[in-house]
C-alpha cells in the first residue's frame, strides 16, 4: 500500500492507496488520522514532497501513526531530497544541513529510503537503506523529442560525472564540457567557460539536477553561444525556478523538468514530466 503526502504527489496510482487526513491544529502543529488497514498489511510506502522541516514533520508524524498500527516494514519515497545542496560545510558558522535531515530520517529505520537524481554521493552515502533512482529515464523522456545529433552538455564540473554516466547508458550522444567559478560568501556565479572550439551549430542539451534562479544555466547559455552552438535545451530533474522562468524561456527553445518539486511556475515551452513508475521504478515498492 502506499500513503501520498502530497495530494498533488502520486507516483503509484495503480497500488492501494492509505487513506488520511492531514491537518493543522490552531497552534500551528500538524497531525494526522489514519484510516483503517487490512490486518494483513506489513509494508507502507509513504511519498512526500519535502522542502522544509515541517514537511518533514508531516513525513515523521505518519511513520510514528502507522508503526503504532502494526506496520512492520516502511518505505518512504523523497523526491527531491531537503538540503542536498548544502553538503558541505563552506565557511565557519554554517551547519552541515543535509546531514541534520539524514539523521532525523535514519533515525525511523525506514526499511527503503528513495531518492530521485540526489545533489551529489554525498546523500545516498549518509542516509539508511538508500536507493537512488537516477535522471537516466527521465532525460531519455526528454531526449526522444528532440534532434539526433544532441550535444549533452555539463554545465559544470560537478554535474561531470553523472553526465557522462548518462551519456554511457545513451551510446549516441557526444559531451561538451563547462565549468564556472562561485564566490562561496556571496554565491556569485561568474566565469564560465565551455572547453570546446567549435559547436558547428549543434544543438546542445544542458543536463543539472537543481534549477534554482537559473543564472547558472543562462551564463552557461550565453557561453555555448559564443562557441557556435545550435538550439539550446534545458533539462532538470528538479525545477524550482524560484525566478520564475521568463529569462530561461527567452534563451531555451523548451525545458524540461519533473514534478519533483512542488511548484507553480509555467511556460510554454516548458514540459513537466510526471515521476510515475517507468521514470521512478516504482514497481520496486512491493518487491
Amino acid at each position: 500500500m502506499i500513503l501520498n503526502l502530497d495530494p498533488n504527489f502520486s507516483p503509484c496510482p495503480d497500488l492501494p492507496q492509505v487513506k488520511f487526513d492531514l491537518f493543522t491544529f490552531s497552534g500551528g502543529e500538524s497531525h494526522i488520522r489514519i484510516a483503517p488497514i487490512e490486518p494483513s498489511t506489513q509494508e507502507v510506502s509513504i511519498t512526500h514532497r519535502i522542502t522544509s522541516f515541517n514537511k518533514l514533520g508531516e513525513l515523521l508524524i505518519a511513520t510514528d501513526a502507522l508503526k503504532r498500527m502494526g506496520i512492520t516494514k516502511i518505505n518512504v519515497v523523497i523526491p527531491y531530497f531537503p538540503a542536498a545542496r548544502q553538503d558541505r560545510v563552506m565557511i565557519a558558522g554554517e551547519p552541515l544541513t543535509v546531514k541534520v535531515y539524514a539523521d532525523i530520517i535514519n533515525a525511523q529505520n525506514y526499511n527503503r529510503v528513495i531518492v530521485f537524481d540526489p545533489h551529489s554521493e554525498v546523500t545516498p552515502a549518509l542516509l539508511n537503506n538508500c536507493e537512488v533512482i537516477d535522471n537516466t529515464d527521465f532525460i531519455k523522456k526528454a531526449i526522444s523529442q528532440l534532434p539526433e545529433n544532441m550535444l549533452l552538455v555539463s554545465p559544470d564540473g560537478g554535474a561531470l560525472k553523472k553526465i557522462y554516466k548518462l551519456a554511457s547508458s545513451l551510446k549516441q550522444h557526444e559531451v561538451v564540457e563547462c565549468s564556472k567559478s562561485r564566490n562561496v560568501s556571496t554565491g556569485e556565479v561568474t566565469n564560465f567557460q565551455v572547453y570546446s572550439q567549435d559547436l558547428n551549430n549543434r544543438p546542445c542539451l544542458i543536463v543539472d539536477d537543481i534549477c534554482d534562479g537559473g543564472g547558472t544555466f543562462l551564463g552557461v547559455a550565453k557561453s555555448l553561444k559564443e562557441k557556435n552552438a545550435g538550439k539550446l535545451y534545458l533539462a532538470v530533474s528538479h525545477g524550482i525556478f524560484s525566478k520564475g522562468l521568463e529569462a530561461l524561456s527567452t534563451v531555451f527553445e523548451h525545458i524540461y523538468t519533473t514534478d519533483s518539486f512542488n511548484t507553480n511556475h509555467q511556460a510554454k515551452n516548458l514540459t513537466r514530466l510526471t515521476l510515475n513508475s517507468e521514470i521512478l521504478k516504482s514497481a520496486t515498492l512491493n518487491n
